[in-house]
């Protein structure tokens, strides 16, 4: 039986989704790509905005397309917020929660009264997965319930789980057998890391000291030359903290602060816990103990009752931190949160307005992070070739994650290949 993947949304839904794989694999199902003819289509949704509610039905009707006898399996965020009441869709043949997602192909079996005989086909062939950087997710669940965010409704109703420590190190050590060079830690709210483990109230008065003790682990294990944290709560930052993880040297100088809003107003409506005074903070004590770091972050353009001036605040504070990538999302309401039955939503236009400048702002602030390496030697994860303007490129990302490319036939005279670290000589921005 074949079987094809789609992900939508966050990083934890991609290394949620590699063990999906993993499992259908194991009973004997052809793992395919999704644009294939596949006999299951299984679509990890996205609940986070109306777009993503969108894309997620999109998906689900483009697979039954494919193969109108096919059974399409729907599964996560969008299923659980219930929002399009899925369980009418004709489109659709099965329905599993994010917690099902540990045991999906034993269930999906079950579900279907499959007998091995019948998940197994001639030439199952191996599935390959980039070799290079690899996600585990370390952390489930959200309590900050922000007045926007479906998410801790989808995500075990604010009930914070985590990975064990020791289950940590065992997968890391596997992902180092298999040839990661890179792990990047993830979770819902990765900062909560260890709350469930302690009695303490909340992430903050933890001091960050159990993620701190896990990535001390993970830098231990031989084979994994970088470690990537996924968000960060502003709030985690302490110049304890960091320090500390400054010391950490597998650490990359990469972090991704939450903001969502440069203003303050904006930020108490949002259910924030942080000023923007707070949050640069923040941003200057990494930069304290990190060289030249890259702070990225989210922001919502047209939150509910957000003024022009309001988001000048913002737009104003996006340039003063200067930020070396920003991601930008016009504000969706969501069914069942506080902001959607806010009574002065923003015009569509407004909000798509407010959107298009920042992008338009965050080409600016891409471009000027990039050009402070030019002219110097960096140290670069190979990760693939790619084709730009008729020419071949072996590329792949320097610690701070910024992209980086050598000419293929350049590469090649000097041994370099994918799944390879080497030390080049940056003479030129593309950004």
């Amino acid at each position: 039986m074949k079987v094809a993947f789609l992900t939508l949304g966050c990083k934890v839904n991609f290394y949620e989704t590699e063990q999906m794989m993993e499992q259908f694999q194991s009973l004997g199902f052809d793992v395919v790509d999704f644009q294939e003819k596949a006999d299951v289509y299984i679509v990890n949704t996205c609940t986070v905005t109306n777009m993503a509610d969108r894309k997620s039905r999109q998906m689900l009707h483009r697979a039954k397309k494919k193969n109108p006898d096919s059974l399409v399996v729907a599964v996560g965020c969008y299923v659980e917020s219930g929002e399009a009441k899925l369980e009418e869709d004709s489109a659709v043949d099965a329905f599993f929660s994010n917690r099902e997602k540990e045991h999906m192909a034993e269930r999906f079996v079950e579900q279907f009264h499959l007998t091995p005989k019948e998940t197994q086909t001639m030439g199952s062939r191996h599935v390959e997965h980039e070799r290079t950087r690899a996600y585990l997710k370390i952390q489930d669940g959200c309590n900050q319930f922000c007045t926007y965010c479906m998410i801790p409704y989808v995500r075990g109703k604010g009930k914070l789980v985590s990975m064990p420590e020791d289950e940590v190190i065992s997968h890391v050590e596997l992902l180092a057998k298999q040839g990661y060079k890179e792990v990047v830690l993830t979770g819902i709210h990765l900062s909560s890391y260890g709350v469930d483990f302690s009695d303490a109230l909340n992430f903050v008065s933890l001091e960050g000291k159990p993620l701190l003790a896990v990535i001390s682990k993970v830098a231990e294990i031989e084979g994994v030359e970088r470690i990537r944290l996924g968000s960060l709560e502003p709030r985690i930052i302490t110049e304890s903290f960091a320090k500390e993880l400054s010391a950490i040297k597998k650490v990359c100088p990469h972090f991704h602060l939450s903001l969502q809003s440069g203003c303050d107003t904006v930020l108490k409506r949002m259910n924030r816990h942080y000023t923007s005074a707070e949050y640069k903070e923040k941003v200057e004590i990494l930069r304290k103990y990190f060289d030249y770091p890259a702070i990225t972050t989210d922001v919502i353009t047209g939150f509910p009752g957000e003024t022009e001036e309001e988001f000048l605040i913002t737009r104003n504070f996006l340039r003063e931190i200067a930020f070396s990538d920003l991601h930008i999302f016009p504000y969706s309401p969501r069914r069942g949160t506080r902001a959607a039955a806010m009574t002065d939503q923003v015009d569509p236009q407004v909000k798509k307005h407010r959107s298009d400048l920042l992008i338009q702002d965050t080409k600016e602030y891409q471009k000027n992070y990039a050009d402070a390496f030019v002219s110097k030697r960096e140290k670069v994860l190979f990760e693939e070739v790619v084709s730009h303007e008729g020419k071949g490129y072996l590329i792949g990302h320097n610690e701070r994650y910024v992209k980086i490319g050598v000419l293929a036939s350049e590469a090649a005279e000097k041994g370099y290949g994918e799944n390879e670290i080497h030390e080049v000589l940056v003479e030129h921005v593309l950004v």
